[in-house]
């Protein structure tokens, strides 16, 4: 039996992927304490994990981010990404990194595995492998190693092939590292200093490379080719699959029989308004297709009362159910949603810039599956132009098909156990 310490910041959409990581690793006998934010305790548990609680520095409620930091209102661009990685994610590093240490000294740990936000895994990570347990990054967000190949993460700028192509990612990356996160990687090597005696060992937001092995959820299709990569970074597919749901489907289900659908959904955490679904109903409210909208679980009242009358909603659809009779799907870029669409074979048109989603969004694109937007707030032209490309074009859909077989064929969550019981008999060879 393996001993495993889950390490996750208290967001949802950070935590959920985990809870399934967690399922996976009891099913297989190991042992599993989950640390993350108190709200989650519930989730934790009934996973059968044992859950452990950050410390009061380290929590906070995700459901209203300004509220829980009220400094970041009014801030864009780069000013407000700065705030947010200084004050949401590194700043709790210490509070953080003790709660590890705890768990850690609490009994004996194989391996600590860390999503890519939770931040003390920077530190952690230049912590020498002899003094510490393995570590694993959990890829739950696009794949951010730096390399020659590719551009810096949160760009959302596609690879180009050639020299050129390298030139230009060495130029922008000097730029995002000296320039625009420069204070916040002095401040990440303040912490750093303060809990190990060093700097980082490399740029705070490219800690995967120091860690003993990534688990990348996704397959190799849908992400960038980076030459040389080491055989320490696993495509294993995503984390949610399809699984037979037991939800209630609306009392509107049968309208799609023999129809093409859409469906558009803003996800479950940038749900705040109604700037993708609004102009996707209105785009499309005189073609030939049914919309379907999934709210994320904000009250259908909500919605503007004037829907045409081609729209159907609902909070929550099953997936299982709703993807195989969908034609596009349109999206703010949650790497699960896009996932759970791809799995399906379904093509996508996408519009997001907030979080990881420039990210999400480009490699729509790149990969040939859709159609990225470039905004958080299309015209309802836009979408419409966008939607009916999608629907007409089969190059989309076929591509979306392909790299729906691959994932189909991946084994997601289930592999974590071998990747893990595999390092740590390795780690143990080497000291004998």
């Amino acid at each position: 039996m393996t001993s495993v310490l889950l390490t996750a910041t208290p967001v949802r959409s950070h935590v959920t992927p985990l809870l399934s990581v967690a399922e996976a690793l009891i099913a297989a006998g190991d042992r599993v304490r989950f640390l993350t934010g108190t709200r989650f305790r519930d989730d934790v548990l009934a996973t059968g994990a044992e859950f452990l609680p950050l410390p009061p520095e380290a929590d906070y409620d995700d459901r209203d981010i300004d509220a829980a930091f009220p400094g970041r209102r009014g801030l864009s661009g780069p000013a407000g990404i700065r705030y947010d990685m200084i004050e949401i994610f590194l700043r709790p590093v210490p509070a953080q990194l003790r709660a590890v240490r705890e768990a850690i000294a609490a009994e004996p740990t194989d391996a600590v595995l860390a999503e890519s936000m939770f931040a003390a895994a920077a530190v952690f990570s230049g912590i020498p492998r002899t003094e510490r347990p393995l570590l694993v990054n959990l890829g739950i967000l696009p794949l951010a190693l730096k390399h020659p190949d590719v551009a810096p993460f949160g760009l959302g700028i596609a690879p180009m092939r050639g020299p050129l192509g390298r030139l230009r990612n060495a130029v922008l990356t000097l730029g995002a590292e000296k320039g625009v996160f420069a204070p916040v990687q002095r401040f990440a090597n303040e912490i750093a200093r303060a809990e190990t005696g060093h700097a980082l060992p490399r740029f705070f937001l490219d800690w995967p490379a120091g860690a003993d092995h990534i688990v990348q959820f996704t397959v190799p299709e849908f992400e960038y080719v980076r030459r040389g990569l080491p055989d320490t970074v696993h495509f294993v597919g995503p984390v949610a699959r399809s699984r037979p749901s037991a939800m209630p489907v609306p009392e509107w289900w049968d309208d799609l029989a023999g129809r093409r659908v859409v469906h558009v959904t803003q996800g479950t955490v940038a749900t705040g308004e109604w700037n993708l679904i609004e102009p996707t109903v209105r785009a499309l409210a005189h073609d030939d297709v049914i919309v379907v909208v999934s709210t994320g679980g904000r009250p259908v009242d909500t919605l503007p009362n004037d829907l045409p009358a081609n729209v159907r909603v609902a909070e929550f659809l099953p997936y299982d159910r709703l993807l195989p009779q969908t034609d596009v799907f349109v999206t703010n870029g949650g790497y699960g949603g896009v996932h759970y669409a791809l799995e399906h074979g379904v093509p996508i048109v996408v519009a997001g810039r907030t979080e990881d989603k420039t990210e999400v969004s480009a490699r729509v694109a790149w990969s040939g599956v859709g159609i990225d937007l470039r905004t958080d707030n299309p015209t309802p032209d836009k979408v419409a132009a966008a939607v009916r490309t999608a629907l007409n074009d089969e190059r989309y859909r076929l591509r979306a098909k392909a790299i729906g077989d691959s994932i189909r064929r991946s084994p997601g969550p289930d592999a974590v156990h071998g990747i893990i019981a595999d390092a740590v008999r390795s780690a143990g060879r080497q000291r004998a």
